[in-house]
């Protein structure tokens, strides 16, 4: 075994990108959604849903999304305490999400250009285990179906300024395909963009106010401030008739590539026992004292206190000699 110490221009630290399907095994696309009929029929599934891509009671299914909705009146949902106007769970999804994506719970939600007077979203969050760093911008196609077909996406290929809130990047949904309108601004002309795209949180805040309406611009979900109205069971069902929900993740791999340098003098010599005599202490084979040659199969790397922080084993082992150099590279993805 022999020692040596990195100089400062042996290390190197990359970032690298990486792209796959938001879904289960690495799906871009989700065809089939699945929810639990007791969590459905409880009182939960007036503002919240789990979503799977198979059977809720089958071993291999998955949450792959939750919907959840938020009124800032507390519709939609039973009151906590019939004496006390307003507060339900509606209006604490629609808080959590406030404070999460805006950071302040005096501030309205803006899709578009338009703030409307009603604040009132569906809020599809992806399941963390799924986008990994953060959502793909431009990946996201969103048909949904109610007595109108609309297929949504975010503007991302549409603008040149990137706009950011406290939950990082915003891009606001529209009408259209990945990543741009069909059209225009892709807004519905009284209601603003159809919601907001939040990658960095993996979120996707839908305008309720837009969804609801009916006729060519909006998805004709109907009212969604009743109680009975069961928000998530409606938007789910929008989502699953369609069968297209099309997303990708993103991820950022940083790596560490150490560059380990074996010159032609050096590691030429080996401590195995067996190369010394255990009476005389001398080298057994002549030719291991003037033309010695080895054969480097592993890397540690150890730090100051001579602990071992990692190990690298080479596909084969690489011969060495007096008339020979070698450079491994080891790579760390964290």
């Amino acid at each position: 075994m022999s020692f040596k110490r990195l100089d400062p221009e042996d290390f190197l630290i990359s970032a690298d990108s990486i792209t796959a399907g938001a879904w289960t095994n690495n799906l871009p696309t989700l065809s089939t959604f699945f929810t639990s009929s007791v969590q459905a029929a409880g009182a939960s599934g007036q503002y919240y849903l789990n979503v799977y891509q198979t059977g809720s009671t089958l071993d291999e299914s998955e949450v792959q999304f939750n919907i959840a909705f938020g009124n800032s009146n507390g519709s939609g949902s039973s009151l906590y305490d019939a004496g006390i106007d307003g507060k339900s769970p509606t209006s604490t999804i629609f808080g959590q999400f406030q404070n999460i994506v805006l950071g302040d719970e005096n501030t309205n939600f803006t899709f578009g250009t338009v703030t409307p007077t009603t604040q009132s979203f569906y809020a599809i969050t992806v399941n963390r285990s799924k986008y990994k760093g953060s959502l793909l911008p431009g990946t996201l196609n969103l048909t949904i179906s109610g007595s109108n077909q609309i297929q949504l996406t975010d503007n991302s290929n549409d603008i040149t300024t990137q706009t950011f809130n406290e939950a990082g990047r915003v891009y606001q949904i529209v009408s259209g395909s990945n990543g741009s309108a069909y059209s225009g601004t892709g807004y519905t002309t009284n209601s603003g963009s159809y919601g907001l795209f939040l990658p960095d949180i993996g979120t996707i805040l839908l305008n309720a106010s837009a969804l609801d309406l009916a006729g060519p611009q909006g998805a004709g979900l109907g009212t969604s401030y009743t109680t009975s109205a069961n928000n998530p069971a409606k938007l789910f069902n929008a989502i699953s008739a369609s069968g297209n929900f099309v997303l990708n993740s993103q991820e950022n791999i940083t790596s560490d590539y150490i560059f380990i340098r074996a010159r032609n003098a050096e590691y030429n010599y080996s401590e195995n026992p067996s190369f010394i005599s255990g009476s005389t202490g001398e080298v057994i084979y002549n030719n291991f004292i003037n033309s010695p040659q080895t054969f480097i199969t592993t890397v540690g790397l150890y730090n100051d206190a001579n602990e071992l922080l990692a190990v690298a084993k080479l596909s084969k082992p690489l011969k060495k000699d007096f008339t020979k150099e070698a450079l491994i590279r080891v790579k760390l993805d964290f």
